[in-house]
């Protein structure tokens, strides 16, 4: 016999003390707090190495608000896609859990619904926070209001729509990330040509020996280093998230297919409903 599933003891960020959201949507209080510590610790780790090329581009006085936002940002949507991977995994072990009798003269109908509804409150502590159990106790539910089994695949089909949009949603916030990351790398872009076309104009004011104009396009070259690093950085960093959400949103619809596959096998094909009338 499989072990009961607690989503109360499961859910990562029920582990850690904090309200886990349905399926897999996540916390974003705290996976903010996760992205903040793990920013600063990064931050920590390039400490070291400000005065070589990889952690110049970090700490840069002309740009280091820009860095510091896209790599938050870019960390908040790590932890994110990460939290929502181990969600879904939690949500994967459903689809393990034995409900349906093996016997194949087993028939499903109401006056047997009940023993599967009993199974699945012995399969898992809570089944409105597991996707699959969620559907099916809702069919089970209705059998006695049904007079088709053409009405309990039509419950099936509008779940598994309700499930896709709320998958859908869950990623908002994160492609809303993604779209911010690049417009900051290109505010870091303006506010670094600014800089260096300001002080190659006061360069030329003020300057009229050429090794006097040498010596002050230092400054103008450190600004443009700003512009094209935060761009780069920025380019990187939403890069990398896309590529995340593309695979975590293949996993979760790859699931929603298995959770429909499993409701029409195990459900609706053993399914037997009688008209009203009789």
């Amino acid at each position: 016999m499989t072990q009961m599933l607690a989503w109360s003891l499961s859910d990562p960020e029920q582990k850690i003390g904090f309200s886990g959201g349905r399926y897999t949507q996540v916390n974003y209080l705290l996976t903010g707090l996760l992205a903040g510590i793990l920013t600063a610790g990064t931050y920590g780790v390039l400490f070291p190495f400000r005065s070589y090329a990889i952690g110049q581009s970090f700490f840069r006085e002309g740009s280091l608000p820009i860095s510091m936002a896209i790599l938050f940002f870019m960390a908040w949507s790590i932890v994110i896609l990460t939290m929502k991977s181990l969600k879904l995994r939690l949500q994967r072990r459903t689809l393990d859990q034995e409900i349906i009798p093996e016997d194949v003269d087993f028939v499903l109908s109401p006056h047997t619904a009940g023993s599967i509804h009993e199974k699945i409150m012995h399969a898992v502590d809570d089944p409105r926070y597991f996707m699959l159990f969620n559907r099916i106790s809702y069919a089970l539910s209705n059998l006695q209001n049904l007079g088709r089994v053409g009405d309990v695949a039509e419950i099936f089909k509008t779940q598994a729509e309700y499930d896709e949009a709320s998958m859908e949603s869950s990623y908002l916030v994160v492609s809303a990330f993604v779209w911010a990351i690049p417009v900051l790398g290109f505010i870091g872009t303006v506010l670094g040509l600014s800089t260096a076309i300001g002080e190659f104009g006061s360069v030329l004011q003020s300057a009229s020996e050429m090794s006097i104009i040498k010596e002050k396009l230092q400054g103008v070259t450190s600004g443009l280093s700003t512009a094209f690093e935060t761009t780069l950085q920025g380019l990187m960093a939403a890069l990398v998230v896309q590529l995340m959400i593309v695979w975590n949103k293949k996993r979760e619809q790859d699931f929603l297919d298995e959770c429909n596959e499993y409701c029409n096998r195990n459900i609706v094909s053993r399914l037997r409903l009688l008209p009203f009338n009789e």
